[in-house]
């Protein structure tokens, strides 16, 4: 994931230098963000990157500060300029520009919003009081979920893990306001000072839409007790990357054996989707419990419920009142102890609504042809990378090996931006109000996405928009997706980064990474052609496992804050990839010119430079209450653990930094983690 330059450098040039001079004065990508004083045998996050932490501190507005923000920091000041263009344009009704322009416009009209108050979120409000039995309530709460408010029932559309040519209809597990389960059973004092401090938010907000102080301390306390109900039956997020346990599919006429206590049909008729004939639910037990709570909690608890849920959809643009009471309670997660400016906060709600609509306009300036040839070419080395190491797996039968290599060949890779871009004609944004624009968004996104039922998959689709600093492996589509974003690094041009660098962080932890994806834990079950399907010999699974459990261990160990753990289970396929990331970008670049010349570079041989190119990725550090969040919630490691952690298991790193027995980073050979 995201991959980018430190803050270091974007300090070091002067504005008042010439352009050649401020190119001449840039410190070396690497060398700038070391700490020499750090043995890289005992912690090489520490050593590659430490110097430009104790330089950097995390700013009051963030929870955590690094190689990503920085990305986010530039591509939203270019996003702002887009917008104010936009605004100014004038541009024709049912234009890009007339839709971006008027929800910047609406949206940063702070003074508008605070003299309207609650009064675009009314309507809702009285919908939510008219509501008199349970089945009136499951009316309403679909009605909402259409515009973006969530319930207890989650319905969406993607495609079919066990026949990936159609698109399904799916339900997951839903209905918490707190950020996962374990937060609502956890009995350390931190746990226990969350689920109070959640009922003191809960009840101002319920305050500030009108209840009196006991009824909205009261109703504050049932929703608490109402959602812990329904987190009872909610998967543990390690049980949740098992893809086979997570796909039940069940006849429509049979979702009766879920649930006789929710109405399927009516549900169903409001969410458009009453011609579908089957359903995939995650997990069933869920819903069954959910059915239960519909008819065993008091209807007013229900009223509150979706009041609460109604408001935090859309406090962004409500009155500045709402925005701080949920920042106040986010403050227990993130650790964060300032707001972001409002620009930010609507740019990151606009990206949610149009993002790829924006990054059109993106491209068209920040990203070159140039830049994307380079990382095409780079994944397909990656890719000749990992079949090499497939068909030396000494651990492998020969027929698995055939399927894998199969299933290698056919993984499309997508980079910078979509071919064809989504078409938003019938989306509909004006100066109404902030409200209504994000309500015309859900419908929009709503009805988009029902309108792909009955439909061939649309392969050339992108889930994630061309400026994000992000990338992803989909399963069901075969496919590396890798946004222009990942591969921005703010104060350098990307043909000023010597490959070290590039097959580091770009060849490694982005694309290696991705690649990976496709055959961890997770993804190794889904077949050439994007179906769940079992290709493995039994024994082939049973030795994939077995080397799998080394990882599970070894992650398990780590104490990141307090005695909060990794979760070894859960974050499996992530630190399966990073791995895989590694290996496959350092077989890769032993390819280049710059390897075989191996003359330093301020200082660092070209090997050396590999690995903290790599380690640059992660470049950051984070506040203790975002790591316990992460812990809890994240399938991802904390960065600091995504170098050292496979670093540990890499001989070529111990072999360029001398890593000896007695090293804290060091692990014996026959411990470490062999698996790609």
């Amino acid at each position: 994931m995201n991959r980018y330059i430190a803050l270091a450098v974007l300090l070091a040039m002067s504005a008042s230098c010439s352009e050649t001079k401020k190119e001449a004065d840039k410190p070396d990508v690497l060398a700038a963000n070391m700490d020499s004083t750090v043995n890289p045998a005992d912690d090489f996050f520490d050593y590659a990157n430490g110097g430009w932490i104790k330089k950097n501190p995390i700013p009051a507005e963030e929870s955590s500060w690094g190689i990503g923000n920085l990305v986010i920091e530039e591509n939203q000041k270019r996003l702002r300029i887009i917008n104010e263009e936009a605004a100014k344009a004038n541009a024709a009704q049912g234009s890009n520009e007339q839709k971006i322009g008027d929800f910047w416009t609406t949206a940063m009209d702070s003074a508008k919003i605070e003299q309207e108050g609650i009064k675009p979120i009314q309507p809702y409000l009285d919908k939510i009081a008219a509501i008199k039995d349970v089945t009136s309530l499951q009316s309403t709460m679909a009605e909402l979920d259409r515009m973006g408010v969530d319930g207890v029932i989650a319905f969406g559309v993607s495609q079919d893990a066990k026949n990936s040519t159609v698109y399904a209809l799916q339900m997951w597990q839903t209905g918490l306001g707190l950020p996962e389960r374990e937060f609502y059973f956890k009995t350390d004092s931190t746990s226990q000072n969350i689920r109070n401090k959640y009922v003191t938010y809960i009840a101002t907000m319920l305050s500030m839409l009108g209840s009196d102080s006991v009824a909205a301390n009261t109703g504050a306390k049932n929703i608490l007790a109402l959602e812990t109900a329904l987190a009872q039956s909610h998967r543990k997020i390690e049980d949740l990357r098992d893809p086979y346990a997570n796909y039940n599919k069940f006849a429509v006429k049979d979702l009766s054996k879920v649930s006789t206590v929710i109405n399927w049909n009516n549900y169903m008729t409001i969410f458009d989707v009453a011609k579908v004939d089957s359903v995939i639910i995650g997990q069933p037990e869920y819903y069954t419990t959910a059915g239960k709570v519909l008819q065993s909690t008091a209807i007013e608890t229900w009223k509150d419920y979706l009041r609460l849920n109604l408001v935090q959809a859309f406090s962004i643009a409500l009155p500045d009142a709402f925005g701080r009471e949920d920042f106040e309670f986010s403050k227990l997660f993130t650790g964060a102890t300032e707001r972001k400016p409002r620009w930010k906060r609507v740019i990151r709600s606009e990206e949610n609504v149009m993002g790829e609509l924006l990054g059109q306009l993106y491209v068209k300036e920040f990203f070159n042809e140039t830049a994307k040839k380079r990382y095409e070419t780079l994944a397909e080395q990656i890719r000749g990378a990992l079949q090499n190491r497939i068909q030396n797996l000494a651990w492998m039968s020969d027929s698995t090996k055939a399927k894998a290599q199969a299933k290698l060949a056919s993984v499309t890779k997508k980079i910078g931006y979509p071919d064809k871009w989504k078409d938003f004609s019938a989306l509909k944004v004006g100066k109404e109000s902030y409200v209504q624009n994000l309500i015309n968004a859900s419908l929009w996104w709503h009805n988009y996405n029902v309108n792909k039922l009955g439909k061939p998959v649309d392969k050339d689709e992108w889930d994630m928009y061309p400026q994000t600093y992000n990338a992803y492996y989909n399963p069901s589509n075969n496919e590396i997706v890798m946004p222009a974003g990942i591969f921005t690094v703010p104060g350098y041009k990307d043909e000023e980064l010597d490959d070290a660098v590039v097959y580091g962080y770009g060849g490694a932890s982005t694309i290696g990474h991705e690649l990976t994806h496709g055959f961890d834990d997770e993804g190794r079950q889904f077949d050439a052609q994007g179906n769940l399907e079992s290709w493995w010999t039994k024994d082939d699974e049973k030795k994939f496992t077995d080397r799998a459990d080394v990882m599970v261990k070894q992650f398990g160990n780590y104490v990141v804050v307090d005695t909060f753990k990794i979760n070894g289970k859960a974050t499996l396929g992530e630190n399966i990839a990073d791995l895989g990331g590694i290996l496959l970008g350092w077989d890769a670049f032993k390819n280049t010119e710059q390897y075989k010349k191996n003359e330093k570079l301020a200082g660092l041989s070209p090997a050396q430079r590999y690995f903290m190119g790599y380690a640059l990725g992660w470049l950051g550090h984070t506040r203790e209450q975002q790591l316990r969040t992460q812990v809890l919630t994240d399938v991802h490691s904390p960065a600091k653990f995504r170098v050292n952690g496979p670093m540990s298991d890499v001989d070529a790193f111990y072999e360029t930094f001398n890593v000896k027995q007695g090293n804290k980073m060091f692990i014996p050979d026959s411990a470490r983690v062999r698996i790609w």
